[in-house]
């Protein structure tokens, strides 16, 4: 399958640059995955899709001020790094810019007395592994020398970080947020919960790898990133139990997506895991557990654009993507919203 089957024409100005004031304010595409069927509504609107006994599952994660500028220690010449997953408690694997400045041996500056860093080694990838000096806790540190890393695509500056967490997010360690959930406030999500869904809650740890994109000319030679996923008991309990119920299964965004279908794969009964995935969704694919997904609009070409394809089917999300343009939804991670289901069901 080759990527270029998942482009899709966007006008850069449909790329949303700032959060809405209001989160339930943005707009939702509802996509009927059998028939292609398309509702334009608000995403105040997503409880009319839902219905008692319902699952909602979402991710928990929380992003971590991943970004840290700093200087090389000889030069004082800047560099910035990206961290990407945790190794221990003072070694991470990180995005290095600009690289060349980033060597084995070189030495990093980023809060003088309080944080600094050695490069230990460079993977075959181009990521740096960093040991990290600090004089403290280490997570009251990154706050300070730190800011939170928002995707290359937006531009303008983000005067509330909070508007780039979920209003449920709890365990700190993504470098991107999962902007499917961005679209819930906690009233939101109460009311929900009043009409009997439930809410099951999981953590993937979301990478950088995200938005990379897929420069493969076949997507089945794409290398696919791994992410840190925890699957607790509570969430397998409740997602258990729906199952066997026959009741339905909803994802928030592609990372709960990818925890649930990698937990399936690994155990078809659901029960509590944890682990790192590298899984990649993509048209063919068969789901083990997900039968609906709340999600935003996606790049195109992006591994994100596969996996919702592989749900509704390449065609209608095409089709769906180009109404959404031609109606001037909003894009990517501060946009607005699609909810994947069978409106029969």
């Amino acid at each position: 399958m080759k990527t270029h089957d998942f482009y899709y024409d966007l006008p850069e100005e449909l790329i949303a640059q700032v959060p809405l004031e209001d989160r339930t304010a943005s707009r939702l595409l509802v996509l009927d995955k059998n028939t292609g069927d398309i509702r334009d509504e608000h995403f105040s609107d997503i409880k009319k899709y839902l219905v008692k006994g319902d699952v909602l599952v979402l991710n928990n994660t929380r992003v971590i001020p991943a970004r840290l500028l700093g200087v090389r220690a000889d030069t004082l010449s800047p560099v910035e790094i990206l961290l990407l997953k945790r190794i221990d408690d003072t070694h991470w694997e990180t995005l290095a810019r600009p690289g060349k400045k980033v060597k084995e041996g070189r030495r990093f500056i980023f809060l003088k007395d309080e944080l600094e860093a050695e490069c230990e080694g460079v993977l075959e990838n181009g990521n740096r592994i960093i040991r990290f000096e600090f004089s403290g806790i280490w997570e009251e540190v990154l706050d300070k020398a730190g800011t939170v890393p928002l995707p290359p695509y937006i531009h303008e500056k983000l005067d509330n970080p909070e508007r780039y967490q979920t209003v449920y997010s709890k365990d700190p360690g993504s470098a991107a947020a999962p902007t499917a959930g961005l679209h819930f406030t906690k009233e939101l999500l109460g009311e929900i919960k009043d009409m009997g869904v439930e809410i099951a809650e999981l953590t993937l740890h979301v990478g950088l790898g995200t938005f990379r994109p897929v420069k493969a000319e076949t997507i089945e030679d794409h290398e696919m990133h791994s992410e840190w996923y925890d699957f607790p008991k509570e969430a397998s309990d409740i997602i258990r139990k729906a199952r066997s119920e026959g009741r339905r299964i909803i994802s928030v965004g592609t990372t709960s997506t990818r925890t649930l279908e990698s937990v399936a794969q690994t155990d078809p009964e659901m029960n509590p895991h944890s682990g790192y995935t590298n899984i990649f969704i993509y048209p063919g694919y068969e789901f083990k557990c997900v039968d609906s997904l709340i999600t935003n609009f996606h790049l195109p070409e992006s591994t994100l654009i596969m996996l919702v394809s592989a749900l509704a089917g390449k065609d209608n999300i095409l089709n769906a993507y180009k109404h959404a343009v031609d109606e001037r939804y909003r894009f990517f991670s501060f946009g607005d919203a699609m909810f994947i289901t069978d409106l029969n069901r």
